[in-house]
């Protein structure tokens, strides 16, 4: 049974391979009708910045005098707290944000500690834990009768659906620019479905001897992807339908017009939205690096604050920008090194507080005051998501789960 359970799966993924250009299907199980309860309540869209490489608190969010001062000064904003001089459009919008000063966590490796700030659960190689937009699927049903409920930008969909279903896997747009790869397919969406339901006439046979959860999702993810493909939504993945100057406005680099697409995309109704960007690995030659990396960072988040803002969107899209990790105190003019015990998020939108500081470092910026967790902020994004944060979900092993983990707790300070 097993070794046939490993030859359907290679048919399925050359299958994928022939029909959309896919080479790995995400882990495969079938959806369950699953009941849902609510929070808060108020962030109907989420977007998730994940900022890759551990970004310095002290030279963005934190800044800091005496000896841990990095090269940055600090500027004043248009709110009571400062940032550096590395964020000048950043301060024009902070009034409208709010700044956790006091993030803590034990990881300090960058690919368990990614994972960890991505689902709030420590990597294991027995179980792959869901993304935020996956228990929002789960709780919440679908965002949209055609668009996928969630998507990644700049990074593929590896383990986003963790033990949930398939179809909660995001849909992957690995280039902003190119929008969907491989959507136009010979002859049609139309004859796409035809040359799918010769495939399932043909494999029925199987399906009817060995009745598999896999098998059943197999058939979910080709029913979604079909009905994507029909979609006259497919256009919100289009950058090309943006005027010049709002694509400007946001910056030209990845990270820049990822922002807009997911605009775009939430917009539209995808819920959940992840944006990439990299480089913020900065152990040497920091204050070069900044004056690199910084002001694609600035421009594009301050863009996407004041576009969701204009638009009248923002009260109701959560806006999450998360770092894995912040760097060292010490600072000798080269770079800092992996620094987990103290670093900042920063929430805008969906019910959160305008121009709001929560928590703090010490003078040093090394230790917090008012700690949360990685665990603490992933309850805090479901609570305003509206997720019951009490419900147990059950992983195929019959191990019992919760959005955030079980002793996670939501900051409700953060809140208005």
């Amino acid at each position: 049974m097993t070794d046939f359970i490993l030859e359907r799966r290679t048919f399925i993924e050359r299958c994928a391979l022939g029909a959309f250009g896919l080479s790995v299907l995400p882990d495969l199980s079938a959806a369950e009708p699953v009941g849902g309860g609510n929070g808060f309540g108020k962030a109907k869209r989420i977007i998730f910045l994940q900022v890759k490489g551990g970004m310095s608190h002290i030279d963005t969010f934190d800044p800091k005098t005496g000896p841990t001062q990095g090269p940055g000064k600090a500027i004043r904003t248009k709110s009571d707290y400062q940032v550096t001089e590395y964020l000048p459009e950043t301060a024009k919008v902070a009034d409208k944000i709010s700044v956790i000063r006091s993030m803590t966590a034990k990881v300090g490796v960058h690919g368990p500690a990614q994972y960890f700030m991505r689902t709030a659960f420590t990597q294991r190689n027995t179980i792959k834990h869901p993304n935020l937009g996956a228990w929002a699927q789960h709780y919440l049903g679908e965002s949209h009768d055609t668009l996928p409920s969630s998507a990644c930008i700049n990074s593929g969909p590896k383990y986003g659906n963790g033990f949930f279903p398939t179809a909660f896997s995001p849909i992957p747009i690995l280039n902003p620019d190119k929008g969907l790869r491989n959507i136009r397919t010979r002859g049609g969406s139309e004859a796409l479905g035809e040359r799918l339901a010769l495939s399932e006439k043909l494999s029925s046979f199987f399906s009817n001897r060995y009745p598999d959860q896999n098998v059943k999702s197999y058939r979910e993810f080709y029913d979604n992807t079909l009905r994507l493909l029909k979609s006259k939504d497919l256009d919100s993945f289009d950058l090309g339908k943006e005027p010049a100057a709002m694509r400007e406005k946001y910056g030209l680099s990845k990270f820049g017009q990822g922002c807009l697409l997911a605009r775009r995309l939430v917009e539209t109704g995808v819920r959940y939205v992840e944006v990439a960007t990299d480089g913020w690995d900065m152990h040497n030659n920091l204050q070069s690096d900044m004056e690199d990396l910084s002001p694609s960072f600035d421009q594009a988040y301050a863009a996407l604050i004041s576009d969701l803002d204009q638009r009248g969107m923002l009260d109701s899209t959560l806006v999450v920008m998360a770092t894995e990790f912040g760097r060292k105190p010490q600072y000798s003019g080269n770079g800092r090194g992996h620094y987990p015990i103290c670093f900042c998020s920063v929430l805008a939108g969906g019910g959160v507080k305008r121009g709001y500081v929560y928590g703090s470092s010490d003078k040093e910026g090394a230790y917090p005051d008012n700690p949360v967790t990685v665990h603490d902020l992933h309850a805090t994004v479901g609570w305003a998501a509206g997720l019951p944060l009490k419900k147990e979900v059950l992983s195929s092993s019959g191990r019992p789960f919760f959005v955030g983990g079980a002793k996670a707790k939501p900051v409700h300070q953060l809140f208005a």
